[in-house]
């Protein structure tokens, strides 16, 4: 199974540190936030290639892809890189961007940033081809919220701050769903980018947009971690935090 790694972002949070580095080199217990993420893929077991996005200073991700450092911990597996140095497409444009290298099968997205606890084989395990995702979810406190039915059926997106809902279901409202906060880590079948397709999404464009407008007549399920710990590394407070995780982790050798 292959892993699309979003590594292309600005890191606009991690300044001055992004204005001559890409954020996915950010350096986190000695080594970038990009070896971390590859080596918790492999150690999953069930990845046997990336294919990692670049944008900003996309050269600089592309040289340490072949240093020795990461090849040396990465080996064996693939590596291929789907080149946005023309136009940021976000996660969903980016997605579409890397179809050609995705489209065999089962494939995994995680954001270069998430630093995690996550159990990728058993959100690997539960994922199968009938679904156009799986969200891997948990109850952490967030200001803004994934809606699922009783059966985890993704149902609509809520800001808890803003009161907006975003659904393909009329009036739906959120103390009628299971509200569950996004981990950036998904399982996608080959039929996402048809999904995509039929729904008219093209270019820049978020993919939890396409997952909440592609709800009602896509098998979009979310699976949840109930012990996930997370830190977003794409901002300087949780720094700490991830360096805790990854510590408390087997990633930690």
């Amino acid at each position: 199974m292959k892993a699309l790694v979003f590594a292309a972002g600005l890191g606009t949070r991690l300044r001055p540190f992004t204005l001559h580095a890409p954020k996915a080199l950010y350096p986190l217990c000695g080594r970038p936030l990009l070896y971390w993420t590859v080596l918790k893929l492999k150690k999953s077991g069930v990845v046997d290639g990336i294919v990692v996005n670049v944008h900003h200073f996309a050269d600089m991700v592309e040289d340490y892809l072949s240093c020795e450092e990461f090849r040396s911990m990465s080996g064996g597996m693939t590596v291929e890189i789907s080149d946005e140095s023309d136009c940021l497409l976000e996660t969903g444009g980016g997605m579409l961007h890397a179809r050609e290298y995705l489209s065999d099968g089962i494939f995994l997205m995680h954001n270069a940033d998430i630093v995690s606890n996550a159990d990728i084989r058993a959100l690997a395990a539960v994922h199968c081809e009938e679904r156009a995702a799986t969200l891997l979810v948990s109850g952490r406190k967030s200001s803004r919220y994934l809606l699922f039915d009783s059966d985890m059926r993704l149902c609509g997106w809520y800001n808890a701050a803003s009161g907006e809902v975003r659904s393909p279901y009329r009036d739906l409202l959120p103390s009628d769903c299971r509200m569950y906060a996004f981990s950036g880590i998904h399982a996608a079948s080959a039929g996402i980018f048809r999904c995509a397709e039929e729904l008219g999404f093209s270019g820049k464009f978020s993919i939890t947009d396409l997952y909440v407008e592609a709800c009602r007549d896509y098998l979009i399920k979310g699976h949840v971690q109930d012990d996930l710990c997370l830190a977003d590394a794409g901002k300087p407070e949780n720094m700490v935090s991830a360096e805790r995780i990854i510590k408390n982790s087997l990633l930690y050798l």
